[in-house]
């Protein structure tokens, strides 16, 4: 078991609020005033969404879904785990899947497909706080990212080590 004094710092959460801030610039550029539906990929992405949305314009709605690609300890299995996967009716509507990191693309993509099979959405872009190109298996990259990473396994600020850390301020590495 891995304790918090074993981690080191990759991002402040003084960094972690300026990425979150220019991307809700960016976003609201995007969406102007027009109605948008967050869809949060919980649990390790609702710290940041919850962040992220308070720097949004627009009218939202806030979705959440569980996925998991992740085994136990420092790897992802490579297979998406569907825990709960409902979602309201999105056809005509502006749909920004939020996400805590990408990185083999796996979730993504079949979120992504899931969607596009199952709605005709008006938009549907997706959203990391963090990218984590170097171990992209599947040909997908966000349409939004905050900040990129290398291959580090990282925890805090939503992200976690079997079940703990994610109440962190900041994201350290193992």
């Amino acid at each position: 078991m891995i304790t918090e004094k074993d981690l080191k710092l990759l991002f402040s959460e003084e960094i972690i609020k300026d990425a979150i801030k220019k991307l809700g610039e960016r976003i609201n550029n995007d969406y102007g005033k027009e109605e948008l539906f967050l869809v949060c990929v919980l649990k390790g992405a609702v710290m940041f969404m919850v962040d992220l949305s308070k720097h949004l314009k627009m009218p939202l709605s806030m979705e959440f879904i569980r996925l998991s690609s992740y085994g136990s300890g420092f790897t992802s299995s490579g297979k998406v785990n569907t825990v709960d996967i409902s979602l309201p009716d999105l056809n005509g509507k502006n749909v920004l899947i939020v996400e805590d990191i990408i990185d083999t693309g796996h979730t993504a993509k079949f979120l992504v497909d899931f969607i596009n099979h199952n709605f005709r959405t008006k938009s549907l872009r997706f959203c990391s706080l963090l990218d984590k190109k170097i171990k992209r298996e599947v040909d997908i990259d966000p349409d939004y990212y905050g900040l990129e990473v290398d291959d580090k396994f990282l925890v805090g600020y939503g992200l976690d080590y079997d079940g703990f850390y994610r109440n962190l301020p900041y994201i350290g590495y193992v």
